[in-house]
């Protein structure tokens, strides 16, 4: 067992990859390059927790646990990308007091899941808006946009849709919100706090899911 403070669906994810730097989930781009691309990783990282002293006594370390978990999950960094769940707690370090305020500063290392794409990679995503300019949607956490010129050429936006789509002639192929998309990363904005991917739709195996 894992006496941490980690939830259930932690400790199973923990039970599959239980060493840093280990890829749960590998993504191949249909380049025909063979070469694995990867976007969850199991990796250790640090973080400071700031606690008032009316914390301080027998409940402290589990406070600390609980303010790591509400502070860093679901968080982005541009260097690891989106934390999505803290596995382990590897230790916290003694704390230290700040002058003057009387707060105290505890020392983190964890190890967590994170979530980092990477141009090339093909992903699925799930479409939340259609317009002229090109279909929004997202992937997990991620915001991912395509662009009219990325959409195969046989499609045409429908403005007086219900909602507005994408379509084929021939209505084969309809593209609308809520649909899941399979799209190729052809790049990557990393901001201090947030990832924005531009994806296409213009290559083998892409585009609608399924059909309905």
């Amino acid at each position: 067992s894992i006496d941490d403070g980690t939830s259930c669906l932690n400790r199973r994810w923990y039970l599959l990859s239980q060493s840093a730097m280990v890829p749960l989930i590998s993504i191949y781009s249909l380049d025909g390059n063979g070469i694995a691309n990867r976007m969850f990783y199991h990796i250790p990282l640090e973080h400071e927790i700031c606690l008032h002293p009316k914390y301080f006594g027998p409940e402290l370390l589990e406070t600390v646990k609980r303010k790591l978990f509400n502070e860093v999950e679901g968080t982005c960094t541009g260097k690891y990308g989106f934390v999505i769940a803290v596995t382990t707690i590897d230790n916290i370090g003694s704390g230290l007091i700040q002058p003057g305020r009387g707060f105290v500063v505890y020392p983190v290392k964890y190890k967590a899941i994170v979530f980092r794409p990477f141009k090339g990679q093909v992903v699925d995503a799930v479409v939340s808006q259609v317009n002229k300019v090109g279909i929004f949607c997202d992937i997990g956490p991620m915001s991912c946009f395509v662009s009219r010129h990325c959409i195969p050429p046989d499609m045409e936006f429908e403005p007086n849709a219900n909602p507005p789509c994408y379509k084929t002639q021939d209505e084969s192929v309809v593209i609308k919100q809520d649909d899941e998309i399979r799209v190729k990363l052809i790049g990557t904005r990393v901001d201090a706090a947030d990832i924005f991917a531009i994806g296409t739709l213009m290559d083998d195996y892409l585009g609608l899911s399924a059909n309905e």
